[in-house]
């Protein structure tokens, strides 16, 4: 387990987060060879459902079967325990799909029906809960080249409302969407768009609580914004519910909360099969993470949006050569397996025993999130 510390702390509906946390994984092959895994690291039972079951059922496995691998994780009792579970199965899932890359000689899009795009582009992500702070961060993206922007709201119905605007004043007509990680209540959601007309959203992100599919489909009827999801659509099973629902018009996808990299895959395909574009959600990936992400998005058709990164946050990683983001957007990597080359004591020197700095705030004691809240 290690934690990358942030350049800045991140505000949320949430907390503050100082960092990211990610479990890291190697394997070897008893033919030599070698695959690197992460996964994001927000709760203790990853690491612990990891070391009892996964790593224990994975020894022996050939590393092409990752559907058999993640289905006996989750036969092992596992399905009772699943959002736990799809977080330590996918760092080992990815891990087997670099090794399998790296012993076939090809990048990973080259096995998953090959490049569909030559470039990914990046959302710049917003944090801040001042307006004015928050639009300022705004003009540095734009200036980075930065052609889509993301803001975290949740935080009041008015300082919302103030935030986006000043987002909007300074970034002109690019693309602007807006994260409320399920702060809203069905009436507030409708009064807030409402009020929101005139910033034209890309979408609203998890107005409502991720439970709520209901309420997102009505909510998708009652007024124009799209509605994404994120939350609510962690697993395959989870995206088979919205779309039986109607409750989206964007899913956002995470190969860590969804199982591995297959499973992501199988989630587009059905967004696919909808209608529906996807992109992927981010949780302060380092560089084995960002290359599985951009290997994901260079083959998926309908990942035609522009995917959410938090890398400009990261104020240290674990490989030398990372992918590269710049003029808000990463090339294709095309190098074996995963294309990059961890580093043993880079990733040595960001060991952690424990995780902090995910949720909550130690500068407001005794405050906690509540979903939804107003």
């Amino acid at each position: 387990m290690v934690r990358a510390p942030f350049n800045e702390d991140i505000l949320w509906a949430s907390g503050r987060r100082t960092g990211a946390t990610r479990l890291i994984v190697r394997i070897t092959t008893d033919e030599g060879g070698t695959g690197w895994g992460e996964t994001i690291c927000l709760i203790a039972p990853v690491q612990a459902v990891f070391t009892d079951i996964v790593a224990r059922i994975a020894i022996g496995y050939d590393v092409a079967n990752v559907e058999r691998f993640g289905r006996h994780v989750l036969g092992a009792g596992y399905y009772h325990h699943k959002r736990a579970a799809v977080m330590a199965c996918a760092a080992m899932e990815m891990a087997m799909w670099d090794a399998l890359g790296r012993v076939a000689g090809q990048p990973l899009h080259k096995l998953w029906g090959g490049r569909w795009r030559d470039r990914v582009d990046a959302s710049a992500y917003l944090f801040l809960p001042d307006p004015k702070a928050c639009a300022d961060k705004a003009a540095w993206f734009l200036d980075q080249g930065y052609r889509t922007f993301k803001a975290k709201i949740g935080f009041g119905a008015r300082e919302d409302l103030a935030l986006l605007e000043a987002v909007r004043a300074r970034i002109g007509d690019h693309p602007l969407r807006a994260d409320v990680n399920g702060a809203w209540r069905p009436g507030t959601a409708r009064r807030m768009l409402h009020q929101m007309r005139d910033l034209d959203l890309a979408y609203v992100e998890q107005p409502l609580p991720l439970e709520n599919l209901a309420g997102h489909a009505a909510l998708r009827q009652a007024q124009p914004v799209p509605i994404a999801l994120d939350e609510s659509a962690y697993t395959l099973e989870d995206v088979g519910q919205i779309l039986r629902a109607d409750a989206a018009d964007v899913v956002l996808i995470d190969p860590h909360e969804a199982g591995g990299l297959w499973q992501t895959i199988k989630c587009a395909a059905l967004c696919e099969a909808a209608d529906l574009p996807v992109t992927l959600h981010s949780g302060g990936e380092l560089a084995i993470s960002q290359a599985a992400y951009v290997h994901l998005a260079a083959s998926i058709p309908n990942m035609d949006i522009a995917i959410d990164t938090e890398r400009a946050y990261l104020a240290r990683d674990i490989a030398p050569n990372p992918p590269v983001l710049r003029d808000g957007g990463y090339d294709v990597p095309e190098g074996p397996g995963l294309g990059v080359d961890p580093d043993e004591a880079m990733i040595e020197a960001l060991a952690v025993q424990s995780i902090e700095g995910a949720y909550l705030d130690p500068q407001r004691p005794g405050w906690f999130p509540v979903k939804p809240e107003y």
